[in-house]
C-alpha cells in the first residue's frame, strides 16, 4: 500500500548522484551559495554509471584530465582510469565538500508536476520502506535539474536472439554483473564491438580458457598509453592544480583537432588509425574484415584500448575477433549465419544501452504531460517550453563532465540573474519561423538509431543548435548574454 508523505521544499532539486549530480551540487554550493538543495538518487549508493556497472574491467574511455571536475584535480599516475578509481573520485568529492549529507538514497523520481501559478515544481518520488513496501515521498522546488544519465539504469539492450534457452551455460549482459560469474578457464564469447566489448575481452582473457569477440561489424579501435608521460612529467614539477589545468588543455585541443581532422579528412583519419592497428597486429592480420568499419571515423564514437591491451590478447592468441552474424544459440554455444559454430561456456551481450529521457520520469507543465520528443533542446540542457528545468547531457565526440560542468555553470547563472531581476520563472520559447527540426545527436551507434524517434530535437541555428564544440561552448555558456531574446522571463 502506497502512503504519500508531507511536501519539503527546496529551492534546487537535483536528480542523480553520479558524477553529473555531484558536480551540480559542488557548483551550487560555490555559486548559489544562499540556495538549499536536495540530491535525490534512486539507488543507495553515490556514483551512478561507476557504481552501477561491475564488469571485469570496467574503465573510462575518455581520459581523466577531461573526465575529472574541473574543479578537482587528477592526481592519480594513470590517465585511462579504472571503474572503482572513477568511483572512489567521486565520492571523495561529494565527502570533502560535505554533499554526501545532501543526498536522499533510494529515492526514486516518478513524476513532476509544474505550476505557472505556483512558479515551482512538485516531484514525486518512490522510496523503499522495507519489506518490498513503497511509499511516495513528495517534494517541491523552484528549479530541477536532471542529473540522472541518458540510460535506463534497469536494464541494457538485448536483442531476441533465437534459441537462447537452449544454451546451456550461462548468458550475462554487462549491466547485470554479479561477483559469483565465474571465467576462469572457460570459453568466452563476448558479443559486440562497442567499448564495454573491447573493455572484457582482454580483460577475461586474463584467466578465461578463450576469449571471443562476436561482432556484427567492426567499430574504429585506438589505443594509447593509460598513463600520460608528460602529464605525470608535470606534476613532478608544477602545484596539481595548474598540471592538471595544462593537461586539460592540451587533451581538449587535441581531441577538438582530431574530431574536425575526422570530419574534413575521413580517409586520411581512417589511414591513421588502420595504420595504428596494422602495427600492432602485424602484417598478416585481416584488418580488412575485423578492424575496417562501413562508416568514417566520429560517426560513432571511437573505441579507446588503453597500452593496446586488446591487440596484446590478440598477438598472444588468448583472444580473437569473428565478424560474421548469428544465426542461432545452441546448447553448446553460437551458430552463425556461414553455418560455423563458436563453442562457449559464458556468453557476455556485451549489446549496448537502452536511452532514455529525464529518467523516465514522467513531465507535466500546467496539467499538460510534455512529449520530448516534440521539444526543441535549448543550449543542450534545456527545453523549449519547459521552464525552470535543465538537465546535464555530456558530449558525444569529447569527455562528459566538460559539457556538464559548464551546464552547472550556466545553471547557476540563470538562478543568479532571476534572483537579481526579481524573475521566478525562465523558459525557452522559439519564434522564430526558420528554425527547423534536426536529431539531437548525429550518430549512427545503435543505441541512438534504437532511441532517436523518442528523444528531443534540436534546431538548425543557435541557440537550439548542438555544435558539440567545448571552445564554442565556454564563449557561449559562460560568457554568453543569459538574457538572449529567446529565454523568457516572468
Amino acid at each position: 500500500m502506497e502512503t504519500i508523505s508531507p511536501l519539503e521544499h527546496f529551492d534546487v532539486l537535483i536528480v542523480g548522484a553520479g558524477l553529473s549530480g555531484i558536480g551540480a551540487g559542488y557548483h551550487l554550493q560555490q555559486k548559489c551559495p544562499g540556495k538549499s538543495y536536495l540530491i535525490l538518487e534512486g539507488r543507495d549508493t553515490i556514483g551512478g554509471t561507476w557504481d552501477l556497472f561491475r564488469y571485469p574491467g570496467i574503465r573510462s574511455d575518455s581520459d581523466m584530465f577531461t573526465l575529472g571536475y574541473s574543479f578537482k584535480p587528477w592526481v592519480e599516475a594513470k590517465a585511462i582510469a579504472d571503474g572503482p578509481r572513477i568511483l572512489n573520485y567521486v565520492q571523495e568529492t561529494a565527502t570533502d565538500n560535505g554533499i554526501d549529507k545532501k543526498i536522499r538514497f533510494g529515492h526514486r523520481v516518478k513524476r513532476a508536476s509544474w505550476s505557472s501559478q505556483e512558479a515551482r515544481w512538485t516531484v514525486e518520488a518512490e522510496r523503499r520502506t522495507g519489506e518490498g513496501a513503497t511509499e511516495i515521498v513528495r517534494f517541491s522546488c523552484n528549479f530541477l535539474f536532471m542529473c540522472s544519465g541518458y540510460y535506463k539504469y534497469e536494464e541494457g539492450y538485448t536483442p531476441e536472439f533465437l534459441g537462447s534457452q537452449d544454451f546451456a551455460g550461462r548468458i550475462v549482459h554487462p549491466q547485470k554483473w554479479t561477483d559469483d560469474i565465474d571465467y576462469a578457464g572457460k570459453r568466452v564469447v563476448v558479443i559486440g564491438s562497442g567499448a564495454t566489448a573491447v573493455t572484457l575481452v582482454p580483460e577475461m582473457a586474463k584467466t578465461a580458457a578463450h576469449v571471443t569477440m562476436l561482432q556484427r561489424s567492426p567499430t574504429y579501435v585506438v589505443a594509447r598509453p593509460a598513463e600520460d608521460p608528460l602529464a605525470n612529467k608535470l606534476r613532478a614539477r608544477l602545484s596539481p592544480g595548474i598540471a592538471y589545468r595544462l593537461i586539460r588543455w592540451r587533451n581538449v585541443l587535441f581531441g577538438m583537432y582530431f574530431f574536425q581532422l575526422s570530419r574534413r579528412k575521413p580517409e586520411r583519419v581512417k589511414q591513421l588509425i588502420l595504420g595504428g592497428v596494422r602495427i600492432a597486429l602485424g602484417p598478416n592480420y585481416d584488418i580488412g574484415t575485423h578492424f575496417t568499419p562501413r562508416y568514417n571515423p566520429w560517426d560513432q564514437r571511437l573505441c579507446l584500448v588503453p597500452d593496446g591491451d586488446l591487440f596484446k590478447a590478440i598477438r598472444e592468441k588468448r583472444a580473437s575477433v569473428v565478424t560474421n552474424e548469428i544465426d542461432r544459440f545452441t546448447k553448446d554455444g553460437i551458430r552463425l549465419k556461414d553455418g560455423s559454430e563458436l563453442e562457449a561456456d559464458i556468453i557476455v551481450t556485451a549489446t549496448g544501452l537502452n536511452l532514455q529521457v529525464m529518467g523516465g520520469m514522467e513531465v507535466s507543465v500546467d496539467g499538460r504531460t510534455v512529449d520530448f520528443a516534440k521539444t526543441l533542446n535549448y543550449k543542450g540542457m534545456m527545453y523549449s517550453d519547459v521552464p525552470n528545468l535543465a538537465s546535464a547531457f555530456g558530449y558525444t565526440n569529447a569527455s562528459w563532465t566538460l559539457k556538464c560542468d559548464l551546464t552547472c555553470e550556466y545553471v547557476c547563472r540563470l538562478i543568479n540573474y532571476m534572483d537579481r531581476r526579481g524573475y521566478r520563472q525562465c523558459v525557452a520559447h522559439n519564434v522564430d519561423p526558420t528554425v527547423t527540426e534536426l536529431p539531437s545527436l548525429d550518430f549512427s551507434s545503435g543505441y541512438v538509431q534504437r532511441a532517436i524517434a523518442k528523444m528531443p530535437k534540436q534546431g538548425s541555428k543557435r541557440p537550439w543548435r548542438l555544435y558539440q564544440n567545448y571552445a564554442l561552448d565556454i564563449i557561449t555558456l559562460r560568457y554568453g548574454k543569459v538574457d538572449d531574446g529567446v529565454m523568457r522571463y516572468s
